[in-house]
């Protein structure tokens, strides 16, 4: 069944997942949000954007077709002072009219990380009370939200369609789905875009300061992130501790 989301778009998010990805198979990524964002079919939608490296392409994009699109950034106490100056700047210079900035509860952070130390040996644990959990209090609110997910990013990441079936009861949108690196940055080129000033530092993937370090040339631009484990998510991406699958994964 369906969760109740307090009076939201309703109807089978499996049936409206497939009727999107139909209707817009052969759409641009402009078009996708463009069309989408007003969709019936969607409902109400967030932008997710953690101001990372290649954020600015898709806050861009939101920025010229519907600025008034809420805007969540989730400032886990652990992030970049760079990254944190680069957010207020673009905040400013895109003119978003609604950016929240989500944070986690800080009696669960004094329970669950009371010296700051977690991330060293428990990063899924760090990242589901600082980064999972206030997120997924803040979209309660909505029918589904956009990513900035791209399916050259990695394995885990190589067959995402534009829309995806979250756990049944909230719509994904990726709208850069199919773009590759060379798109992203003819885009920033082109509109002179300001990038994450930890870009020319070799940082090409950012998250909080502790679990991302430079990648080498020749690396995977996502190697920084927890280098030497596992992980290659933070979690947010994730339904009852598995990353969300699209329908030609489940019937694959």
């Amino acid at each position: 069944m369906p969760r109740d989301l307090g009076g939201l778009h309703a109807g089978p998010v499996a049936e409206r997942v497939a009727a999107l990805n139909a209707r817009y198979r052969h759409h641009s990524a402009t078009a996708v949000l463009e069309h989408a964002l007003k969709d019936d079919d969607l409902g109400r939608v967030a932008l997710v954007s953690s101001f990372g490296a290649e954020s600015v392409v898709l806050l861009h994009l939101v920025s010229v077709i519907a600025p008034e699109t809420p805007v969540l950034f989730i400032d886990t106490r652990m992030l970049f002072q760079e990254t944190l100056d680069y957010q207020r700047a673009l905040a400013e210079s895109l003119h978003l009219c609604d950016i929240r900035t989500i944070r986690a509860n800080p009696a669960r952070v004094g329970f669950e990380d009371p010296d700051g130390t977690l991330h060293q040996f428990n990063t899924d644990a760090c990242c589901a009370v600082r980064k999972v959990e206030p997120l997924e209090r803040a979209l309660a609110k909505f029918d589904g939200w956009i990513t900035g997910r791209k399916r050259f990013q990695n394995a885990d990441r190589g067959s995402i369609d534009f829309f995806e079936n979250e756990g049944d009861f909230r719509i994904k949108v990726n709208p850069l789905a199919h773009w590759g690196r060379e798109d992203l940055e003819e885009y920033i080129v082109n509109n002179r875009l300001p990038r994450h000033p930890l870009v020319a530092r070799g940082y090409p993937s950012i998250g909080c300061a502790p679990c991302t370090s430079p990648v080498k040339p020749g690396e995977d631009p996502r190697s920084g992130r927890w280098r030497g484990q596992q992980k290659t998510e933070c979690g947010i991406h994730f339904v009852g501790g598995k990353p969300v699958r699209t329908d030609q994964e489940n019937a694959a």
